[in-house]
């Protein structure tokens, strides 16, 4: 058996379901918004006690927090770049609140790996140390970001050494973890990271000493935005990937109770319904790239359309009709607590309580994006099958069984505007929770 939770805002709904994907029992309790730890609890309390060999929960404390601008840790930026990409400062762009609630300080050093070894810029050591020492005793959090990581992330692995000899066991994140190519996209996707380490670590503290007492044999997990799971130590260190677990998992819920891999699916909740698509059996991500809380940011998130309630049928229709593809049409799948008031579409047994189902019956996972230069096309298999060996170990180091786990998506894009034979490789791998 494995359990499922998704901790909404209105309720926290939690599941039991076996290996195969039967539901076996669901409850729903009203949430606790300040405590989702004790959400939790009390959800998994009101299913049939059995022995579980797993716990996964979907997590929306995360994406709250970034747009309350609330719990959050104070971040100091130290973009590697010089002067080939100074001209936008970091955190440029940002709401004045969340910028307010977040700036700890910035920099920007000389450095950069380049497009090849002739391009290679020195990293400033010196002017690293310097930054360090400006903000420490205000830093609770750092944010290091190369302007070609997505190429070569070993100067950045240097700067968080330099920093860390400096100001001690401090949470640090890299923009060569998230491996997407926009600057700004991916340097704000890795202050939103280092701001969220504190609300991570508590909340993975939290949830490994309520299901120690609960569950002691089961292994527990968190969905993140792509519809995949990862373990408590993983979110620790990348709490960022969590933003979208929510949405995810109601997705791949959908998908699970109806046993359709491609479908618009809308989760009608109390105060709002949010309209998303199943490809492949996993969430459809933003066209265009994501934005939270007024930021845009380099980590795929499920791509909705929110139409509020009291609804108008016009405008749900509208809404299912923009992620439709362009050929052909997709079944709409309604779940959520208030699927009741929306009279088309199917309606699934215990949808009311899909996004917990959902996070039950999802893989763990794990991706690994880079550009690489390649000297012909014939090189191509050997560093695709490299990207793809490392999404892997990626899904393995988030808690998958080695020996199980699965390629899902690879995809090589050429990148034209770049000198060169440029290609930004991608690949995903999922496999089942590992029973250790």
């Amino acid at each position: 058996m494995r359990a499922g939770v998704d901790v909404g805002p209105t309720n926290t709904d939690a599941a039991l379901v076996t290996r195969d994907g039967r539901v076996v029992a669901t409850a729903k309790v009203p949430s606790a918004p300040e405590d989702p730890v004790a959400g939790v609890r009390a959800a998994l309390g009101r299913l049939p006690r059995h022995e579980l060999d797993g716990v996964a929960v979907g997590l929306r404390g995360a994406a709250t927090a970034v747009t309350r601008r609330a719990g959050l840790r104070r971040v100091a930026v130290l973009r590697i770049c010089g002067r080939s990409a100074s001209a936008v400062r970091p955190l440029s762009g940002w709401p004045a609140d969340l910028r307010a609630a977040v700036e700890a300080g910035a920099a920007i050093v000389d450095g950069g790996g380049g497009l090849g070894p002739e391009d290679r810029v020195p990293l400033d050591r010196e002017a690293v140390r310097r930054f360090a020492g400006a903000v420490a005793g205000r830093a609770e959090a750092v944010a290091v970001v190369g302007l070609f990581a997505p190429l070569d992330g070993e100067q950045e692995r240097e700067a968080a050494a330099i920093v860390r000899a400096e100001l001690g066991e401090i949470p640090i994140s890299l923009s060569a973890d998230l491996g997407t190519i926009g600057l700004l996209e991916r340097e704000n996707a890795t202050v939103l990271d280092a701001a969220l380490s504190g609300f991570a670590a508590a909340v993975a503290d939290g949830l490994a000493a309520a299901l120690a007492e609960l569950c002691p044999a089961a292994a527990v997990f968190v969905t993140r935005g792509d519809g995949t799971l990862m373990s408590l130590a993983y979110l620790a260190r990348h709490p960022g990937l969590s933003l979208g677990s929510g949405p995810a998992s109601v997705l791949r819920g959908a998908g699970a109770l109806t046993g359709l891999a491609d479908a618009v699916v809308a989760d009608v909740g109390a105060r709002r319904i949010r309209v998303g698509a199943l490809a492949g059996g996993f969430p459809e991500v933003a066209v265009g790239g994501a934005e939270i809380g007024g930021v845009p940011i380099g980590v795929g998130l499920p791509g909705l359309i929110r139409v509020p309630r009291p609804f108008d049928p016009a405008e749900l229709a509208e809404a299912v009709d923009r992620l439709q593809p362009a050929a052909g049409r997709l079944p709409l799948v309604v779940v959520g607590g208030g699927a009741d008031a929306v009279p088309g579409g199917l309606h699934p047994e215990h949808g009311r309580t899909a996004g917990a189902i959902g996070a039950a019956v999802s893989p763990v996972g794990g991706q690994y994006e880079r550009i690489v230069r390649l000297p012909d096309r014939s090189a191509l298999p050997a560093a695709t099958e490299a990207v793809a060996e490392e999404a892997r170990a990626a899904a393995v180091r988030a808690g998958a069984d080695p020996r199980h786990v699965e390629i899902i998506e690879v995809t090589d894009t050429p990148l034209a505007y770049l000198p060169g034979p440029f290609v930004r490789l991608r690949a995903r791998a999922a496999g089942p929770p590992s029973p250790l």
